[in-house]
Formats: C-alpha cells, sequence, structure tokens
C-alpha cells in the first residue's frame, strides 16, 4: 500500500511536470507535451512587390514557387501577364519574365489556400529503417544523386567530402555502432544540437558553405541545414535540402516566416516516400525536447516551396530570388511580402512519447 507521504510526493511532481510543458518522471511513464494545433488551415499571399518609378526600360525575372500539392487546396497567380508554368522533377513555379517602360507597379506572386497536417514516423529506434548498404542497392540513384556536393557559383554549400566534415560524420558512425541509416541520422542530429547554435550571421543573407558553419559553429536555417546535410551525405545516407515558409503565432498575428530545413532518406514507408523531415535550425529546452519534437517531423506550420534535386542549378535556383535590370532615368522599388489571413486551428493534439521509444499524436 502506498504511503500518504509517497502519494504527495508523486502528485506534486505530477504537478509540477505538467505546469513545465512535459511529463517525463519515470522510465516507464510516456513523456507527454503540451497540445499544439495538428490540423490548421489559411490563406497566403507571397511574393514581390516591384515599383518602377520614372522614365525608362526595365526588365524583371521572378521564379515563384507552388506550394506543395498535397496542402494546397487552390492558388492563383497575383499577376496574370508575361509568365510560364515551369515543371521539374520535385517542383512546379512560375517563371515572370516581364520587360516594360516608365512607370509600371507589379505585384508578383501566389495566393493560395491551404490545409496542413503534422506528420511524424513513429519509431525513434529505427526498426524498420534501411541500412546504409540496403539504401545503395535498393535505391542506388537516390544514393548516388543525394551524396554528391553542390555549388552555387563559386561556393560549395553542400560539402559531404570536406575532410573535416568527413572526420566529424565518420567519429558518429563510430561511436553509434549501428549501420542503421535513421540511428546514424540521429546521432547527427544530435551532435549538430550540441555544437552548433542558431545566429543569423553576417553577409547581407548570403548563406554560408557547410565547412564555415562548421568552423563558426553558427549559422541561420539555411547554414545549420547545409552542414547537417552534409553530415548526412558524409555519412552515406542521402539528404536533401526544403525551403519554404515557416507559419507562426505572434501574440494576436500569425506571420509567414522565410526558413529551410532538411530531409533525409532512410527508406520504406518512413515519411514521404522514404524521406522523412529534420528541423536542423530548432531551439528546445534540451536535446532529448528536439529529438522528440523536430528529428523525423514535419508540422503543421512548415509550408513546403522548393525541394531539391542534387543538382547545382537546383541550388542556384532555390537562391535565386528576383533579378531586375533598369536603363535610363529610372529607379526601381522591391519590398518582399508574405501575409497570412483566416488562420483557423483545426485540430490539436499532444505528442507522446512512450517508454520503448515510440510517439504518436492522441
Amino acid at each position: 500500500m502506498i504511503s500518504k507521504i509517497t502519494f504527495f510526493i508523486i502528485i506534486n511532481l505530477l504537478i509540477l511536470s505538467t505546469i513545465s510543458g512535459c511529463i517525463d518522471i519515470f522510465q516507464d511513464i510516456p513523456t507527454i507535451y503540451e497540445s499544439t494545433p495538428t490540423r490548421i488551415s489559411y490563406d497566403i499571399k507571397y511574393g514581390y512587390q516591384v515599383d518602377c518609378i520614372g522614365i525608362g526600360n526595365h526588365e524583371i525575372s521572378y521564379r515563384c514557387f507552388i506550394p506543395e500539392s498535397i496542402k494546397t487546396k487552390s492558388y492563383s497567380l497575383l499577376y496574370n501577364y508575361n509568365y510560364n508554368l515551369i515543371t521539374t522533377e520535385n517542383n512546379n513555379y512560375i517563371y515572370w519574365n516581364i520587360s516594360g517602360e516608365n512607370d509600371a507597379i507589379y505585384e508578383l506572386g501566389i495566393s493560395a489556400s491551404i490545409e496542413s497536417e503534422s506528420n511524424l514516423f513513429s519509431d525513434l529506434n529505427g526498426k524498420d529503417a534501411l541500412t546504409i548498404e540496403e539504401i545503395i542497392n535498393f535505391y542506388p540513384e537516390t544514393a548516388e544523386k543525394f551524396t554528391q556536393e553542390q555549388s552555387n557559383e563559386d561556393k560549395i554549400l553542400i560539402d559531404p567530402y570536406n575532410s573535416n566534415i568527413r572526420l566529424v560524420a565518420n567519429n558518429i558512425i563510430n561511436q553509434s555502432k549501428t549501420n542503421n541509416s535513421l540511428l546514424i541520422a540521429k546521432s547527427l542530429f544530435i551532435w549538430l544540437k550540441e555544437n552548433t547554435a542558431y545566429q543569423v550571421h553576417d553577409g547581407q543573407g548570403d548563406v554560408q558553405p557547410a565547412i564555415v558553419t562548421l568552423q563558426k559553429q553558427t549559422g541561420d536555417c539555411d547554414d545549420l541545414s547545409f552542414l547537417y546535410i552534409s553530415l548526412c551525405r558524409a555519412a552515406g545516407i542521402p539528404a536533401r535540402f526544403v525551403r519554404g515558409y515557416l507559419i507562426k503565432k505572434e501574440g494576436e498575428n500569425v506571420v509567414a516566416t522565410a526558413h529551410a530545413w532538411a530531409e533525409v532518406f532512410v527508406g520504406n514507408t518512413f515519411g514521404n516516400k522514404g524521406w522523412t523531415t529534420v528541423e536542423c535550425a530548432c531551439c528546445t529546452t534540451s536535446i532529448q525536447a528536439d529529438i522528440n519534437q523536430n528529428f523525423g517531423v514535419e508540422d503543421a506550420f512548415h509550408l513546403r516551396l522548393f525541394i531539391d534535386d542534387g543538382s547545382n542549378e537546383s541550388i542556384n535556383i532555390s537562391l535565386s530570388g528576383i533579378h531586375v535590370q533598369y536603363y535610363d532615368k529610372i529607379n526601381i522599388e522591391l519590398e518582399s511580402f508574405a501575409i497570412v489571413e483566416n488562420y483557423i486551428e483545426l485540430q490539436s493534439n499532444q505528442l507522446v512519447i512512450t517508454k520503448d521509444n515510440k510517439r504518436y499524436y492522441r
């Protein structure tokens, strides 16, 4: 029979843990996180406002990526002239190529209605994930395309061949004592969280090569994703770059912030055709909380616009932005925008991590 003192200690611990937002007291009690929106809907409008003022000619080119189709209920163009719909291996985008003169105003971009739902893989033990050798044997094309370096102009941004990056990856593999792709990817994620920090870097928005982020141990979402992808590829795990928006509540407002993250390929039925999301720029109270909530989880607040196809051209396009040329006595003013309206939380759930390291929403 449990004593009164023991009973009151247990009750107090449960109260304190509930206040902190997470229950994780005894080994046989699951970790339960506070309820969070897992299915949402909203309208988003994003792109560039281009104001041409004065006398003279101007040329504008801009690629605007269409949101992932499974989340997009409908979309429309903000400017219905001088464009082409481009379809590539992983992406669809609108390409505007405009030649004009004198005063003109263009609102270039996309308006879309989105319904998004959180997704995760349930087994953190990696039971159903493939080994690295199995990935190479069963998915040779994926292994080849997504384990190489990628460059943007004169910078090697994803650099699995760099000796320092390979040294880190090999050390992690040796320490892990496994060839399971998911478990190694998780160990690399832990290393990233323990050895780097999120920080917007100097350079007017220029992205850092992976080796620079490794040396500085800081970077923004692009930089940390490039380093993590490089580490995974150095270990022989296919990994790729994803860009889009992060939808966030800020007080009474809902905003869309440009964001980037990574995906790793572990095969079988994990995630999206074997690919699973890794949020490299996450920042929570502990490494374990980062794993539980951000490794192999794509929450409803992530909106994909671009998915890397493994080529240099793909990386260049993802970072290209808008390009403007003008002549004579004309001035161009550019302003990017991303506006979220009609935000609705359709469903909220708690994330549960069981004692045997499995997770689900309830």
